[in-house]
């Protein structure tokens, strides 16, 4: 059995950081959202894995290399344009060369990972297994219809949805699903749609089973949800510290101080992630917040937060609260005369001024 990674997306609804940085790469917990993918296919199992990239393409390579980090093989398969999940599913059929195979969103998070998924599709071996997940917001999802436990209709983003059963972003399939992709048309969209083609897996007579999900998951495509994953993680992890925290420093729950971080005259409650080589004086760290490398926190309260590397963040009145900090990114106060604002912001930003 194979896997299939999708990573070719623009990341629209993540501007202006996917404007030049692939949103799979996104941290969360101070690991890139891709990577918590291809855990969980390595945990079930799978040493086989492809990942469709797009306009991202060098920089998922860069960071993803051939997989020999997680002792398994990688192979990148390009897409020319996002056409669509099946359409990515049709361009992979040379990839996985006849085999079964476990198609995951690189966007996506689950707490309980795939492995029981898995081996559900190896035991009762449908021609499909679909994840999924009961949401309050099924019209913006793929939605699944059931009867006597089995998948009888699926509709992409209904207005007027049958069920509350929305898609994860995991599906199995075995060889029909070429069948499939082959035979649909293109959408509204012009993309080829994954519910289409399992929707003409049931209307010809293939069997296609669903899975409830256990635990919670979560599609990284919004600012909101990435905080909401980067919370829900850092409540699983467990306090150490590898830097150099002075006495005047306190250190309260869950904290994670990786090598090289400096901790002075700061309050730090977990949980918590600081990462590599950042400094850390005189300010608050609250709960929630994963700081990666090489940043500086000066003067400065902040929690609920993400901040990505090299970035500063120097003497801010106030305290910053859910918020995503991009790369190389500095925030300071300026000189109290004359009393102004000074920014240099990015399209499609967001700056909150009380």
């Amino acid at each position: 059995m194979k896997g299939l990674i999708l990573s070719g997306g623009k990341g629209t609804r993540l501007r202006p950081l996917t404007y030049t940085h692939a949103k799979q790469l996104v941290p969360v917990a101070n690991k890139p959202v891709l990577f918590y993918g291809i855990e969980a296919l390595k945990e079930a199992g799978i040493s086989e894995i492809g990942i469709i990239v797009g306009d991202t393409k060098e920089e998922i390579k860069q960071a993803t290399g051939d997989g020999s980090h997680w002792d398994l093989n990688i192979t990148y398969i390009e897409q020319a344009a996002p056409l669509g999940l099946a359409h990515a599913v049709k361009i992979s059929e040379e990839f996985l060369r006849g085999e079964p195979f476990v198609m995951y969103l690189g966007d996506n998070i689950l707490k309980s990972g795939i492995t029981s998924l898995v081996e559900e599709f190896q035991q009762k071996k449908p021609n499909s297994l679909i994840l999924l997940t009961e949401v309050a917001n099924p019209h913006m999802f793929g939605v699944a219809e059931l009867e006597d436990g089995r998948v009888v209709r699926l509709v992409e983003k209904p207005k007027k949805p049958a069920s509350n059963l929305a898609l994860v972003g995991v599906y199995m399939f075995d060889t029909h699903i070429f069948e499939a992709v082959k035979a649909i048309k293109p959408s509204w969209r012009n993309e080829l749609e994954i519910t289409d083609a399992i929707q003409y897996l049931v209307e010809h007579g293939y069997e296609v089973q669903p899975h409830l999900v256990t635990g919670w998951w979560k599609d990284t495509g919004k600012i909101e949800d990435i905080l909401d994953a980067n919370r829900l993680i850092l409540e699983t992890i467990s306090g150490s510290n590898l830097g150099n925290v002075d006495d005047t420093s306190r250190i309260n729950g869950q904290v994670v101080i990786e090598q090289g971080v400096v901790v002075k005259n700061s309050i730090i409650r977990g949980p918590a992630i600081i990462g590599e080589k950042s400094e850390i004086a005189d300010s608050y760290i609250g709960p929630f917040t994963s700081i990666q490398n090489n940043c500086k926190i000066i003067h400065t309260e902040i929690e609920n937060s993400i901040v990505l590397e090299k970035s500063e963040i120097v003497e801010v009145g106030g305290r910053i609260d859910e918020s995503l900090i991009g790369r190389e990114v500095k925030i300071f106060k300026c000189p109290s005369k004359p009393s102004v604002y000074r920014f240099m912001v990015g399209d499609k930003s967001e700056i909150g001024i009380k």
